[in-house]
């Protein structure tokens, strides 16, 4: 176990007094629920897809400087992107797009193509960077770095994060408030948005949680020189994600998808995707939608004042 501040202070975990857990446990927590009694048109449920599109920065954060490993990055950019495009192009979807900052540098064209055709783009940090390995001070100022470069890019300034990794610090809550972001989608609470308590303080934040469930990185991911290899068929993955939207669908909630463009968009793998979404859109009362624009509707039915502008 390793040593952190806490356990120098006050010792083991079993040794913690109650104040010391309760305010760990309190940092971030998940309030009341923002799932709406209606979706827009009177939908019965909503579905929210969204890339992580790292590229190149997965290598570059692990300063790994092996040209083929980049090279897996940049097939997002030049064979993926582009199917992801057309396919959402096709059905008429809106997606959210989270891009580190360096990703974002690396392909301009890209980020203004993908905001043009009325995609979100989000914050997804600097170089996908894990914010519990930061000084609280670097992940704040490559956060707000982040949030500029993307602004300068895109035309428009984020309102929503994703933690790369969903890696969220003890500083994370402190940085998401003073930035003044409408959303985070970082965190697993629940199924359905919900309000984000920081230190039993209700903060008007709405979480969309995401779920290592609804992403494609956990069935489809390779590590070469290690045991870390693909083991699920795209038709098996195809059967969760469908059976996590079903569940939505009864009950009325939201389905929301994490998916990697270097990770779903090779020739085997979109095809699901593509299934999914004409299986989705077959059902009656399926309302499409970003994650601000679900996380603006979650806000306004829960009586929150909107933030992020």
């Amino acid at each position: 176990m390793p040593e952190t501040e806490t356990t120098r202070t006050h010792g083991q975990p079993w040794e913690w007094p109650e104040e010391v857990w309760r305010r760990i446990v309190n940092r971030a927590r998940a309030g009341r629920s923002l799932r709406p009694s209606s979706w827009p048109g009177g939908a019965r449920c909503c579905v929210t897809l969204s890339f992580d599109a790292d590229h190149d920065t997965i290598p570059l954060r692990d300063a790994d400087e092996s040209p083929m490993r980049i090279s897996q990055g940049q097939y997002g950019n030049r064979q993926a992107v582009p199917r992801i495009r057309r396919l959402l192009d096709r059905h008429g979807v809106r997606a959210t797009f989270f891009y580190p900052a360096v990703s974002a540098l690396l392909y301009p064209d890209e980020v203004r193509a993908v905001a043009d055709e009325g995609h979100e783009i989000g914050i997804h940090s600097w170089i996908h960077e894990a914010n519990t390995t930061l000084p609280a001070a670097a992940e704040r100022d490559l956060t707000f770095r982040a949030a500029d470069t993307l602004e300068k890019i895109a035309g428009r300034r984020p309102v929503g994060m994703r933690t790369a990794s969903w890696d969220f610090s003890t500083a994370t809550m402190s940085i998401i408030r003073e930035m003044g972001l409408l959303y985070d989608s970082s965190l697993m609470g629940d199924d359905d948005a919900y309000e984000l308590v920081a230190d039993g303080e209700p903060t008007g934040i709405v979480e969309l949680p995401p779920e290592w469930i609804r992403d494609d990185a956990v069935y489809f991911n390779m590590v070469r020189f290690s045991a870390l290899r693909p083991y699920t068929p795209p038709s098996a993955v195809e059967e969760i994600f469908r059976a996590e939207f079903d569940g939505a669908y009864e009950e009325g909630g939201m389905f929301l998808l994490t998916m990697h463009p270097h990770v779903i968009g090779h020739r085997s793998r979109l095809p699901l995707l593509d299934r999914l979404v004409a299986y989705m859109k077959a059902k009656p009362g399926v309302w499409f939608a970003t994650h601000e624009e679900v996380a603006r509707w979650c806000a306004e039915q829960a009586g929150l004042k909107p933030k992020g502008g």
